[in-house]
């Protein structure tokens, strides 16, 4: 779960166009963003000490998973990636897939909505499902994106 939560947020990066080419700042980020979600992920287990032990560990697992994932992609994978993400989320019906793939590296990857609804604050939102293949590798992901006023879409996971 936790390394599904850093490739979403992998994608929130490339969203908001926030990754350079340099290899130090992708995997900074992917750090920082892998180690808010392994926090989140982390607070959903146990109670009290326990639950604090769970985002501790969450945060320090998501942050080396994220910066693993963030170093693995280059900049043209994830404009591939973000591009792709925003054309389905506008344009394709629940159950499409999408595909997109950076020939130079070899990474590839899906987008498939899942579910669109209005959010309690008036936003559209999708679920998507989501996979990336770095190396010959595949993982999994979930997310939901909602629509911001400019049009685009925003990761919200």
């Amino acid at each position: 779960m936790i390394r599904k939560i850093a490739i979403v947020s992998i994608v929130a990066v490339g969203l908001a166009s926030c990754a350079d080419g340099g290899t130090g700042p992708k995997q900074t980020g992917g750090a920082i963003l892998g180690g808010l979600g392994g926090a989140v992920a982390g607070a959903q287990f146990g109670q009290g000490k326990g639950q604090l032990a769970a985002v501790v560990a969450g945060t320090l697992l998501g942050a080396l998973i994220g910066s693993e994932v963030g170093r693995s992609l280059d900049k043209a994978d994830k404009l591939a990636m973000a591009r792709t993400t925003q054309n389905t989320l506008e344009a394709q019906p629940i159950g499409t897939t999408s595909t997109w793939v950076n020939p130079d590296s070899g990474n590839r990857g899906t987008v498939t909505p899942t579910s669109t609804y209005q959010a309690p604050d008036g936003r559209y939102c999708r679920e998507f499902t989501q996979t990336v293949t770095i190396g010959g590798n595949t993982e999994d992901a979930y997310g939901k994106a909602c629509r911001q006023p400019d049009g685009s879409w925003e990761i919200v996971n």
